[in-house]
């Protein structure tokens, strides 16, 4: 598939992405020729069995990761012919991320742990977008608050609230409900759902969950290393389904 046809909708894509780890007979080829678009504005889970590279996919579409070889474009940017500079500017200010563990720093206010990424790099939030943000995730009341007064529903909040403060043009959520109780899991999944309804934002989601992946508009499917499907207006089942067969090597 050409570049630009993957590009045309897409806030993030990979191109015949290729990453080795290691070499000689000890190699391992965690992605082998993926090509896959993210459109902007949707919700996309990345699912697959264990080892079939769905967090080393999103590991260098994001930036973290770089390629042996094959294109990551973010927008117009080819993510993958960047030096360092680039690759950490873009990750400030074009990307969010939103993991498991919920990397807030502790001497900090939820309202500091928020609005750090634009501290580093020199920018003020939007007061109204800020406080849109807030009221939307339910942080009103808790902005003074450090993180060891805060539930784990709570920080996690903080943290999408924080990869959100930038208007990124994508998040990453890597197994975003993993530390969190079922309860707090499917609030911040609700909540990822309807920042993309209701501020437009693009989410792509690594889960091992169907449940959680029930929430997304769209499910990408891998396995050893390659495209093995997709799912649209996925649910519980059909995900279920999909993981199932893909394990039995149907």
């Amino acid at each position: 598939m050409q570049p630009k046809l993957v590009q045309q909708h897409a806030a993030v894509a990979a191109v015949d992405l290729v990453k080795v780890y290691g070499a000689g007979d000890t190699a391992v080829r965690a992605l082998d020729g993926v090509t896959v678009g993210f459109d902007r504005g949707r919700f996309t889970a990345i699912m697959g069995p264990s080892g079939s590279g769905k967090s080393t996919l999103m590991h260098c579409l994001a930036g973290l990761d770089t390629a042996t070889s094959g294109q990551v474009l973010l927008g117009d940017t080819d993510l993958t012919r960047q030096p360092d500079r680039v690759l950490t500017k873009a990750r400030r200010e074009r990307i969010g991320f939103v993991f498991q563990s919920f990397n807030l720093l502790p001497q900090l206010t939820a309202a500091a742990n928020i609005t750090l990424p634009l501290d580093l790099a020199g920018l003020n939030p939007d007061p109204e977008f800020f406080d849109r943000l807030v009221t939307t995730l339910g942080l009103a009341g808790r902005l003074t608050h450090r993180p060891s007064e805060l539930s784990g529903g709570q920080q996690q909040r903080v943290a999408l609230a924080r990869a959100l403060v930038s208007r990124p043009e994508v998040v990453f959520a890597d197994e975003p409900t993993g530390n969190l109780d079922s309860r707090s899991g499917a609030e911040v999944l609700r909540l990822l759902r309807d920042s993309v309804r209701d501020l437009g934002q693009t989410i792509v989601m690594v889960t091992h969950d169907p449940g959680a992946a029930a929430y997304a508009d769209r499910v990408v499917m891998l396995a050893d290393g390659r495209l093995a499907g997709e799912i649209d207006r996925p649910d519980i089942a059909s995900v279920t389904d999909a993981l199932q067969s893909l394990a039995a090597g149907r």
